[in-house]
């Protein structure tokens, strides 16, 4: 059916990141009276069609993307598995030239996903990392994400352009040939001042082995914790679950309504520092502690920044103990950074005269 308004919004697969901070994008999308077409995989398809029932979805290929065990082999991981990621990327490469052809689309939006995009539709890269870190490699993959985004008609940088920011050096850079907007932080998520019904929140995300070991440790050390405990295991599965273990409200996954209201009626929030996330607590005036992913340097200087700057206290999984959370009162929490959104003049670039 062709439809001169009809957006294919494509997030990673990688955790639930990417994913949910396309949520405001695509109702954003639905707003202007444009139709959004999902293309994902995975748990990231699973969640934005549980938030979008009624639009069309299609499935792309799985990147496959695993993390290491030990946060020491995150990059000789990352370069094993390389091969079946470039073969994914050609596969999805393959589908949306088939796709331009059979459809009408008059914009594409990627969020990360390096094979999303059409010489003959106007394409969008949505990244927060202009810097990709990598340790010792860090100039180098930085120039190959660069090479990558220049492919695009326009970059969205999910952060504001000065300071104060949130992504720091990872989507600022000082010398740039690139097609940058800065449109604010992205949040599916509205503060909103309510009674506290838990001390703690703890949500996870994020790719395995990584998100389970996590889980494991977090479930010991919240035994020890006083006070009542929400625990969302980031698990998105058929139908929502729900369990007690001794202090805490157990859900295998929340969808945005649910999740909004958890959040606003928690204290305090014990997560990864993904940049969503960091996103998310932001817009909500979250008190926070982080647990970086070991060896993803982007999680690990977020965490490292936020801290430094005296907003959020962190500590490495390893040495991670439920007694850290006293930390927390000698630090800030995360503020809104105050943007007017504007969906209309960002969507401009898909208008056909």
């Amino acid at each position: 059916m062709k439809n001169s308004k009809t957006v294919l919004v494509a997030p990673l697969n990688w955790g639930l990141g990417h994913a949910t901070r396309c949520i405001p994008i695509i109702r954003g999308l639905l707003a202007e009276n444009f139709t959004p077409v999902i293309a994902s995989d995975g748990i990231a398809l699973h969640l934005l069609q549980k938030e979008f029932p009624e639009l069309e979805t299609i499935t792309l290929p799985d990147y496959q993307i695993e993390y290491a065990k030990k946060g020491k082999n995150f990059k000789l991981k990352m370069l094993k598995d390389s091969p079946k990621m470039l073969k994914a990327i050609s596969k999805e490469k393959k589908i949306v030239k088939k796709l331009v052809k059979q459809r009408d689309f008059c914009g594409i939006i990627s969020d990360n996903r390096l094979g999303v995009y059409s010489k003959k539709v106007p394409s969008v890269f949505i990244t927060h990392q202009l810097n990709v870190l990598s340790g010792a490699t860090t100039w180098l993959s930085s120039k190959i994400h660069q090479f990558i985004i220049k492919k695009f008609d326009e970059c969205w940088v999910p952060d504001v352009e000065g300071k104060p920011n949130l992504s720091g050096k990872l989507g600022h850079l000082k010398k740039h040939s690139l097609p940058l907007k800065y449109i604010g932080p992205l949040s599916r998520l509205q503060f909103e001042e309510v009674p506290k019904i838990y001390d703690l929140m703890v949500i996870l995300s994020g790719p395995e082995p990584q998100r389970t070991l996590l889980e494991e440790k977090l479930f010991e050390e919240v035994k020890h914790f006083d006070g009542k405990v929400l625990f969302v295991r980031g698990k998105v599965e058929t139908k929502q679950e729900h369990f007690q273990f001794l202090n805490c409200d157990v859900y295998n996954f929340m969808q945005s309504d649910a999740l909004e209201k958890a959040f606003n009626e928690s204290a305090l929030v014990l997560s990864r520092s993904g940049y969503t996330t960091v996103m998310d607590l932001a817009k909500l005036h979250k008190k926070a502690f982080f647990i970086p992913t070991s060896g993803q340097f982007e999680q690990e200087y977020l965490a490292k920044r936020l801290q430094k700057q005296q907003l959020v206290p962190t500590a490495t999984q390893d040495d991670f103990s439920i007694q850290d959370l006293s930390r927390v009162s000698d630090f800030k929490g995360l503020n809104q950074i105050d943007y007017e959104e504007d969906y209309k003049a960002l969507f401009h670039l898909f208008q056909r005269e």
